[in-house]
């Protein structure tokens, strides 16, 4: 097989059955020789492996939106409904900042758990942690408790954003894998512009905030009962048997059911020989030995390290909540009343961050992975460097700063907002995969808590217009990882990527 195929898009991925939806793909060779069956699927079956772990990155989104609504709602001496309103800047920050902390709490138990407890699990988990924490806050009676709920969901953000990638990038076909982990970024952006928009629908009702947070619950619980339902992803289960815990033969029958049911109809009487081609693919790669905590930081492993956390960090130190910062002002500038509300340049920006994230989502398996990287920061590193002039040499020219301003997020959610969760989902080999993918979280939750508590000061010192240039010229050096260093995945199945891009 091509390091680098031609991928169709959804809509024309091989013969579609008339009442079905089924469809079928060509052989392809096997990694030892042979040659692969078609990957027949159909697209309904495909929807719910997809949708339930992507509300865990709804859920996230959703918190993002909401708690910039609620910190207004709880401070506000008519509104909040508590005798606790009178909050200083390091509480308001506790709220803010209480989910960023537990995720990374989660990113770290992810790394003991992951593997023991497999993806089906560990979302069942996030979910119920999302319940909780969501709960917790919503009916906190005093300031410490809802920093308690705060911290619970935050641990709930850390497993779903571990575990959703996996599981979904296991058990998708690989034709529309990166279609289906992109559409998660999707769903991202999607719950930041609901929280935005229900917050501001509630910020002026008396205790509103608990509301806010109350909300989420009914998605966590369809999250929990989803996964519940959901069968355990094929790949970790035949994992576990190669490795010798379990039975291989239990494994492998409970291993076709999984696949039968995640490909419905379509997969007939080939999942068996599916089944069968992952097993001896996983033992052509090595994946029967067991793991080492060493072994994660030599080898494939620590390309793949390289590769995802590089992908992650840069994402996060490229400059985004700064550009965000300051897009209120920018748009007040160019004449555009609407931006005197911060709430509303939010929501109008998610909606844009939708389109293009909705762009991406449809060209990813098309185009590839690096093309989009490439082409996006490339983007980036224009736009950053024009809001950089903008502040120093050109606050004359406000229509400079709006371009710029929507050319960076446009950018970015072509780039580093999608591709970066799907590289980390796909490049891991599967038997280090949750180990090393729980490192890729924590670099990405940890630099993103660095940037947001640095920022300021940053400002301070430097300005704004050189803040910004910095920022460009992170985003060159982004560019060189990425021209150098990250793969292209296109329409490799993952054992492919472990043999031919580590």
């Amino acid at each position: 097989m091509a390091s680098d195929p031609e991928q169709p898009t959804l809509s024309s991925l091989g013969k579609v059955g008339k009442s079905s939806g089924e469809i079928g793909g060509v052989e392809e060779p096997l990694l030892n020789g042979g040659t692969h069956t078609s990957e027949n699927y159909s697209i309904a079956s495909a929807i719910f492996p997809f949708l339930f772990p992507a509300l865990g990155g709804l859920l996230y989104g959703y918190d993002i939106g909401s708690t910039s609504c609620a910190t207004i709602s709880i401070q506000s001496a008519t509104s909040s409904g508590i005798s606790w309103y009178n909050l200083n800047s390091v509480d308001i920050g506790l709220i803010t900042s209480g989910s960023l902390y537990g995720a990374l709490i989660g990113s770290v138990l992810a790394f003991n758990i992951a593997d023991f407890l497999g993806r089906r699990r560990e979302l069942i988990l996030a979910a119920f942690l999302y319940l909780v924490g969501a709960l917790v806050t919503a009916l906190a009676p005093a300031f410490a408790v809802m920093v308690i709920g705060r911290f619970v969901f935050g641990i709930g953000i850390g497993l779903a954003m571990h575990a959703a990638p996996m599981y979904i990038a296991e058990t998708a076909p690989s034709h529309i894998r990166g279609q289906l982990i992109s559409l998660k970024e999707f769903f991202i952006v999607l719950g930041m512009v609901a929280g935005y928009g229900i917050g501001s629908l509630l910020v002026d009702t008396v205790a509103g905030w608990r509301y806010m947070y109350v909300a989420s619950t009914p998605l966590a619980v369809i999250m929990g009962i989803g996964m519940w339902w959901l069968p355990a992803s094929p790949r970790w289960l035949l994992l576990r048997a190669i490795q010798g815990k379990g039975s291989m033969q239990e494994l492998r029958e409970t291993a076709i059911c999984c696949l039968r049911r995640l490909r419905g109809e379509a997969i007939g009487d080939t999942a068996p020989v599916k089944v069968d081609e992952i097993l001896d693919e996983l033992a052509v790669v090595g994946e029967e030995k067991e793991v080492k905590l060493t072994e994660v930081f030599r080898g494939k492993c620590l390309k793949a390290l390289t590769i995802g956390a590089g992908l992650v960090l840069f994402q996060q130190i490229t400059g985004q909540p700064s550009v965000l910062y300051y897009a209120a002002s920018i748009l007040q500038s160019a004449g555009f009343s609407l931006a005197s509300d911060a709430t509303r340049v939010s929501i109008l920006l998610g909606l844009f961050k939708l389109i293009m994230t909705g762009i991406a989502v449809l060209v990813v398996d098309r185009l590839g992975r690096r093309p989009l990287l490439l082409g996006g920061v490339s983007g980036m590193v224009i736009s950053l460097f024009l809001l950089g002039s903008y502040y120093i040499f050109l606050d004359d020219v406000p229509v400079v700063a709006v371009a710029a301003l929507l050319l960076y997020v446009g950018c970015y959610q072509l780039s580093f907002g999608p591709i970066g969760w799907l590289m980390i989902s796909e490049i891991f080999p599967l038997r280090l995969r949750g180990r090393g993918l729980s490192i890729a979280v924590l670099v990405n939750f940890g630099a993103n808590a660095i940037v947001t508590f640095a920022f300021s000061p940053l400002k301070d010192w430097l300005g704004a217009g050189i803040l910004f240039y910095v920022f460009g010229a992170i985003a060159v050096l982004s560019l060189l990882f990425i021209f150098f260093i990250v793969p292209e995945t296109k329409g490799l199945t993952l054992e492919e990527i472990e043999a031919k891009c580590l």
